[in-house]
């Protein structure tokens, strides 16, 4: 069953590419178009992702005289909603191009998801510049063997923790607290170790279930939490950067290697253009967001370096076991010791 899914996902993604313009001439608001590519992503028309999408495609229309048209397809509508079926999507041509998380690719790759170790990264800073040099050349090798270029990465935010219980400022604070994760092995085992009741479940369940009584807290990003509308339901929030997100700008790499020198010049730059946008944006309203916070009249605790080095002591072997998983050459390509 598993293998006809696959099958009818894929014939899907190359019916979707034989309905797409790609590569055809055309003529949109009287200017002749050259190429008209699809980009899906997953969130929602307000998530950074969606808006760096259509930023890069105003870019691109910009800079190519409209010989090149983006049409950016939020919530993953060519794939059913389904984030998974729209990265094979991608791989296999159903959509030429797409913005995704590293959790999510790690569908396709799981060392994709290397930088999401807990404290790995620590600073936005930090995490251009070393996504900016090996990490991004780590993150190229390995989506060319999936099929896939890779053109850029921005901010998908660093995970905080919010509840409804009490203040989490030191370990022991977080013993029994039942909190939702999005799955996957580092998130899980990682509340585990600290003594937490981490348990995966789908985003949409989560006000509901904190309303409930069913779950006592989450982690996510400052813009999710806000647009998810937590601080109207849990009173206490900690800021310790314990996870860094980023989304992977990419495209199918026999659509890119079909587009002339030229095309691929002005794509090339204006993602690049746009993800640094998207960086600078998410970290301007970051700021915002945690004052924000502040003023409904939530706790928010910015835990200090001591404060997270008893954190960071108290997971050490976890953390040893997700870099051994990883491997040696993930692990150097983002300066993990």
């Amino acid at each position: 069953m598993k293998y006809v899914k696959r099958i009818l996902a894929i014939s899907l993604g190359v019916l979707l590419l034989i309905g797409s313009l790609t590569g055809c001439s055309g003529s949109r608001g009287g200017a002749e178009v050259k190429w008209d590519l699809s980009m899906a992503v997953n969130g929602t028309d307000t998530q950074i992702d969606a808006l760096v999408a259509n930023h890069f495609a105003e870019l691109v229309a910009d800079r190519s005289g409209g010989s090149i048209v983006v049409n950016v397809f939020p919530n993953d509508t060519l794939a059913g909603g389904n984030a998974t079926r729209g990265i094979e999507y991608i791989a296999v041509g159903g959509a030429d191009m797409g913005a995704y998380a590293t959790s999510v690719l790690a569908g396709l790759e799981p060392k994709l998801s290397v930088a999401t170790i807990p404290w790995a990264l620590t600073t936005y800073q930090q995490a251009r510049l070393v996504i900016d040099g090996t990490g991004g050349e780590f993150y190229a090798k390995m989506l060319a063997d999936k099929g896939i270029t890779y053109l850029g990465s921005f901010h998908n935010g660093f995970r905080q923790l919010t509840n409804s219980k009490r203040p989490v400022t030191k370990p022991e604070d977080l013993k029994g607290l039942k909190l939702r994760v999005p799955g996957g092995d580092v998130y899980m085992e990682f509340f585990k170790a600290l003594g937490a009741n981490p348990t995966a479940m789908s985003w949409s369940e989560v006000f509901t279930a904190i309303q409930q009584g069913t779950i006592d807290g989450q982690e996510n990003g400052c813009s999710i939490t806000k647009s998810a509308k937590m601080d109207e339901i849990q009173p206490y929030m900690t800021i310790w950067n314990y996870s860094y997100e980023n989304d992977l700008f990419v495209m199918n790499t026999k659509i890119w290697n079909s587009l002339d020198e030229e095309s691929q010049q002005i794509i090339q730059e204006c993602a690049t253009e746009a993800c640094e946008w998207g960086r600078d944006k998410l970290e301007a309203d970051e700021d915002a967001l945690i004052q924000g916070f502040r003023d409904v009249g939530m706790q928010v605790d910015e835990l200090t370096t001591d404060q997270l080095a008893i954190f960071q002591e108290a997971v050490a072997p976890v953390l040893q076991q997700f870099k051994e998983n990883y491997g040696e050459e993930a692990c150097a390509a983002f300066g993990i010791e």
